[in-house]
C-alpha cells in the first residue's frame, strides 16, 4: 500500500516523496542508508524507483515482498496513465494542455533539486570525502548537461573511478583504526 500511494503522488519521478516517505515519516531507513540504496538502484537495469522498491520489499518480506512492492508501485500509475491517456488524445493539440505538461515538467526537475539538495546533508559523510563527491557530481552534470555524453558511458567512466576512489578509502579505514593504541593496553 505504501509504494501505491507513493508512486500516485509523483509526476515525473518519486524520489522526493520516496525519500520523505520511507526517511521522514515511516523510519524505515536513515538518510545515509536511503541514499546508499538509491545510489544501488540507480546503477541497476531499469526504472530507479522500480529498483529501489524492489531491494526494499525484498530485505523486509523476500520475494514476495518485492513483488507486492513492485505491484503497489505500478498498478495503481499505469490505470491512471492509461485514463489519461484516453482523455489527452482529445486535447493534444491544445496549447494549454501543452502548457501543463511543460509547468508539470519544470515541478520535476524542481522535485529532483530539492530532493538532492536534501540528501546532500550525508556527504560529509561518504568515504570518498565531501570535495570529491561534489566534483564526482559537477562533473557528471558538466559531462551529460553540458557537453551531452551519453549517459551510460558518463556512469560508466564516472562511477567506475568513483567506485575505485570509494573501495581504496573504504580498505584504508579500517587500517588506519588499527593503528591507533588501544586504551586497555597503555593503562598495563
Amino acid at each position: 500500500m505504501v509504494f501505491t500511494v507513493l508512486a500516485l503522488q509523483g509526476f515525473g519521478g518519486v524520489l522526493g516523496v520516496v525519500q520523505r516517505e520511507l526517511v521522514e515519516r515511516r523510519k524505515w531507513m536513515t538518510k545515509a542508508q536511503f541514499v546508499e540504496e538509491w545510489s544501488v538502484a540507480q546503477v541497476m537495469p531499469g526504472p530507479n524507483v522500480v529498483n529501489l522498491c524492489l531491494m526494499i520489499g525484498g530485505k523486509y518480506f523476500g520475494i514476495a515482498g518485492a513483488l507486492a512492492a513492485v505491484c503497489g508501485l505500478i498498478c495503481g500509475p499505469l490505470v491512471v496513465v492509461l485514463g489519461l491517456a484516453i482523455l489527452f488524445g482529445g486535447v493534444a493539440d491544445n496549447p494549454v494542455a501543452q502548457g501543463a505538461l511543460k509547468g508539470m515538467g519544470a515541478v520535476s526537475a524542481g522535485l529532483v533539486i530539492a530532493t538532492g539538495l536534501k540528501l546532500g546533508s550525508t556527504l560529509p559523510k561518504n568515504p570518498m570525502g565531501l570535495w570529491t563527491a561534489i566534483l564526482f557530481a559537477v562533473l557528471s552534470f558538466a559531462c551529460v548537461g553540458i557537453f551531452r555524453w551519453p549517459l551510460p558511458w558518463v556512469l560508466l567512466a564516472l562511477g567506475s573511478l568513483a567506485c575505485f576512489i570509494t573501495y581504496r578509502a573504504l580498505k584504508q579505514l579500517p587500517a588506519s583504526l588499527d593503528d591507533k593504541p588501544d586504551p586497555d593496553q597503555e593503562a598495563s
